[in-house]
């Protein structure tokens, strides 16, 4: 038997000459990465601190708009603030202790959605998929408005016009750095995270430093406050509009799963730096929100039209300093423009839980293919898109936003609790590590669900069953496409039953290839019945023709595979155990045959390469390749598969290489659906 041929990987970088479409594809998102480099995963990865650049700024930033929805809410009632902030402080904590102990119980990744499908079930999985997925798409949205109000607080109104126009500029600038890969994009956002905390952290130690003498003071005006309060309300109303403001500080906690769910992206020994980065992001978010509220309260903060809570607050703090209204401007640019890198947890993890649902067919396939810079291109596109389409439906309302917002949030957080809540009470029962797993989860799962609950029933109206109709229809969506992948799954058995058939008796010793003589070359996928048929169908068009048969088959590189080395070794060691069962199958028909085979993230591109090449050392070559016809095509099937013998067969067209694609049918009296 022959060997396969050495892959793509012995192609000299620049060998080929670049269009100018590619030299200014390049330019933008840069150049293809060098799928052979080792090192390449180690390079790629992120260290805690770009980890928690990348993926804790959504739930840092969260503090610009989280904690002032929950301060608005109270009111007049501003005594509540004290226990709102040690309330926000310990949610945040709970919240991510927990997801430290999902990062330690799903070391390749363990967002909601992976969670949720392991321990409840497909069905709790794909509603958690379907609601980060929202979640995902309004972070993007929800961080730029958020952005832009802050950054336009100090600009006349007049300006406020501008605003929109510069958030739908910034959400195409961000996609194109996540088109140019995830540690670039954090790289290029670091100075900004680190400007925002040194000036967030200087403002809530001098605005609370300013007041440590008047703790006392503070404390008699929260006693009388609260006494007043219960006086005119009574104990139940106050408890009810404490419940209220912090269920709708819910966009406190937004971001904090970002790290359990890019696992993947981080640095080995990851299972550590995933719990190093939750710890960073857990105790900066609950010192800033909890921090900024008690600001609110002990300097008096108002609602000021045209300005954020924010804003209003290091106005006031910096009023008197030498160079305080410098300061001022360059905290709030600072948040600003954290917000903006916020946005990117959308854009990292959003495409994460496409892919995720890509592998499982609850949504096209194509979601789990990478680029030629090993982004998920179609996810990133996806999540940039629907972000600029939420944008424009709100205008950019922050308020608004964050009520759909946390929604999806906490109903994610909950499948999640409740998950690892099952999983404990299945763990043995004579474990210390299970007593403290049932308390802290129990305790995430009834404050997630309170806040939950009260969203939904306090904000229905006010757009959160724009949230619910958008999640409730994509769930919908979701079934209905993998029914017809499994429909297409059941097509495709069909076709295997045709192995049972195939001569099992050693054939007569066949002879070496020829390259003088006419040659079928076979472009197959998976080892299987449509391969098989397209090879006897060839002969069976043209009895006693191709005297030689050659395999070609690519390797794709996809999300599912794309976790490490040994992730890689694995692909190129099924690719090319597949091709040698091909030409087993040929030896036993009698025919002499090898098999060629690449590496990549597109299949097209590099099965024209092997094609190619193979038709320099072969000139008498037919390419061929099968696909499943049935009796209708649909107008969805061409979004949902990816046609990629046509697309092969079109590129060998324009090269003057003649293909032919030969149906395979399964059975006359189906529908028709293309083959994957």
């Amino acid at each position: 038997m022959n060997k396969p041929s050495g892959s793509a990987f012995d192609l000299r970088p620049g060998e080929e000459r670049s269009t100018a479409a590619e030299q200014i594809k390049h330019l933008l998102i840069g150049k293809p990465r060098n799928l052979r480099d080792r090192s390449i995963f180690h390079r790629m990865a992120l260290i805690p601190f770009l980890a928690w650049v990348g993926m804790g700024a959504d739930g840092l930033s969260s503090s610009a708009y989280g904690p002032s929805e929950a301060f608005r809410t109270l009111g007049s009632h501003t005594y509540l603030a004290i226990a709102l902030a040690l309330a926000t402080g310990l949610t945040v904590l709970v919240i991510s202790a927990g997801y430290s102990r999902i990062i330690e119980q799903f070391p390749h990744g363990g967002g909601g959605y992976v969670v949720s499908t392991k321990l409840l079930g497909d069905h709790a999985g794909v509603v958690s998929g379907c609601a980060l997925l929202v979640d995902y798409v309004l972070t993007i949205t929800v961080s730029l408005a958020a952005a832009g109000d802050a950054i336009f607080s100090f600009f006349p109104v007049e300006w406020h016009s501008w605003k929109l126009g510069i958030e739908f500029a910034a959400i195409l600038l961000l996609i194109i750095l996540n088109l140019r890969g995830v540690r670039e994009s954090v790289v290029v956002l670091t100075p900004i995270f680190i400007v925002f905390l040194l000036t967030h952290g200087t403002l809530i130690a001098v605005a609370i430093g300013a007041h440590i003498t008047e703790v006392p003071q503070v404390v008699r005006s929260v006693q009388e406050g609260f006494q007043s309060g219960y006086g005119s309300m009574g104990l139940w109303a106050m408890f009810l509009l404490f419940v209220h403001a912090y269920s709708l500080g819910g966009g406190t906690y937004t971001g904090i799963e970002a790290v359990s769910n890019g696992l993947p992206l981080l640095r080995e020994p990851r299972v550590e730096t995933g719990k190093r980065t939750m710890l960073y992001m857990g105790v900066s978010l609950a010192i800033t929100a909890s921090g900024l509220l008690l600001c609110y309260l002990l300097i008096g903060v108002i609602d000021t039209p045209g300005k954020t809570l924010n804003a209003v607050l290091v106005d006031k703090v910096t009023d008197a300093w030498p160079a305080g209204h410098v300061f001022a401007i360059v905290t709030i640019l600072a948040e600003g423009a954290l917000l903006v890198v916020a946005a990117q947890t959308g854009f990292i993890d959003g495409p994460r839980v496409l892919a995720n649902m890509a592998v499982d067919s609850w949504i096209p396939r194509r979601f789990s293919v990478l680029s030629e810079r090993l982004t998920t291109q179609n996810g990133v596109l996806f999540m940039g898109l629907t972000s600029l389409a939420a944008l424009w439906y709100t205008r950019g309302n922050v308020h608004q936003l964050v009520i759909m917002y946390s929604i999806n949030v906490f109903l994610t957080f909950s499948l999640s609790m409740l998950g690892m809540l099952v999983w404990c009470l299945k763990a043995p029962a004579d474990t210390g590590k299970r007593k403290r797993g049932l308390t802290l989860f129990s305790v995430a799962l009834l404050l997630c669900v309170t806040i939950l609950v009260v969203t939904i029933l306090e904000k229905f109206l006010e757009g959160g069953w724009i949230t619910l109709v958008v999640t409730g229809s994509l769930i919908g969506l979701c079934f209905l496409i993998r029914h017809h992948y499994r429909s297409v799954s059941a097509y495709l058995a069909e076709l295997d039953k045709v192995l049972d058939r195939v001569p099992d008796t050693d054939a007569n010793p066949v002879e070496p290839l020829d390259s003088s003589k006419p040659t079928a070359a076979v472009l197959v996928a998976s080892y299987g019945g449509l391969g098989i048929h397209t090879v006897l169908n060839i002969f069976r068009a043209f009895p006693g023709y191709y005297r030689n048969l050659i395999f070609l088959s690519v390797g794709v590189i996809d999300s599912g595979q794309f976790k490490g080395e040994q992730g890689m070794k694995a692909l190129r060691a099924s690719t090319k155990q597949n091709l040698e069962k091909y030409v087993e199958l040929a030896r036993r028909l009698g025919i002499p045959a090898t098999c060629r085979w690449e590496m990549g993230t597109d299949a097209v591109e590099e099965a024209e390469k092997l094609c190619l090449k193979l038709r320099e050392e072969y000139p008498k070559t037919m390419f061929f390749a099968g696909q499943v016809v049935f009796q209708l095509e649909k107008w969805y099937h061409r979004w949902l598969h990816n046609q990629t013998a046509f697309a092969v067969q079109k590129r060998l067209q324009l090269d003057n290489i003649p293909m032919m694609i030969l149906p395979v049918r399964v059975r006359p009296q189906v529908r028709r659906a293309q083959d994957r």
